[in-house]
């Protein structure tokens, strides 16, 4: 149902952009009242967002959000490295003028928020956006590789991966090294070079895996 639709999209955002904290138990009783829905409503959309892991369910305990975990960033990073990776370069093999023209179009957008990121003093009006914009440049990428199976599972790893780093990703810490590794990937993507693409890819999702190998997992 596009309701239902509606609800679970909202609360996916929450998830993945520090609505939720980590550890935080998500009470279906207020989510019912805040929405005007059934409380069956609310509980089959937990369910739909359990299986992407955005929650977590457990028998006479409801829903939590997932903790934070250092061993899970790492994980996660890697198996982006990985999808994105190869479904890029499926992508320079198939996607053509148009796939080109879209992810030229993701990454204007993306670069505008994160130059206006860059230079602001308060980044609160830019969150949503940024992480609407970087969400969909990262998904054209692979989005002619013609594998709908990567492109689901790139989904689910993308917005765990999110959610892990929901808290310190809202300060923007970042922004400069983003902006350059958004348009090296770029530009090796528009150039058709699938060795140096991939290259990009892993060094700018790098820093996580260097932060999950120091640090003990929590």
């Amino acid at each position: 149902m596009p309701y239902d639709t509606d609800i679970f999209e909202t609360l996916r955002h929450r998830l993945m952009t520090n609505g939720f904290s980590h550890g935080d138990k998500v009470r279906a009783e207020h989510l019912r009242v805040e929405f005007g829905c059934s409380a069956s409503t609310i509980r089959e959309v937990l369910f739909r967002l359990s299986t992407l892991g955005l929650v977590q369910f457990q028998e006479q305990r409801g829903f939590r959000v997932p903790e934070k975990s250092a061993q899970m960033v790492h994980d996660l990073t890697h198996l982006r490295v990985l999808l994105e990776a190869e479904g890029t370069a499926m992508s320079i093999r198939r996607g053509g003028v148009a796939w080109e023209a879209r992810l030229t179009a993701a990454h204007h957008q993306l670069s505008h928020l994160e130059m206006r990121l860059q230079t602001t003093t308060d980044s609160e009006p830019f969150v949503d956006l940024w992480f609407n914009a970087e969400r969909q440049f990262h998904e054209t990428l692979i989005s002619a590789c013609g594998s709908d199976a990567l492109i689901e599972t790139h989904h689910q790893v993308y917005c765990r991966f999110r959610q892990q780093l929901m808290v310190e990703d809202r300060a923007f810490d970042y922004i400069s090294e983003n902006i350059k590794h958004h348009q090296q990937i770029l530009d090796a993507a528009m150039a058709g070079d699938e060795a140096l693409t991939r290259q990009k890819i892993h060094d700018h999702l790098a820093r996580h895996l260097l932060t999950a190998q120091r640090v003990e997992p929590v």
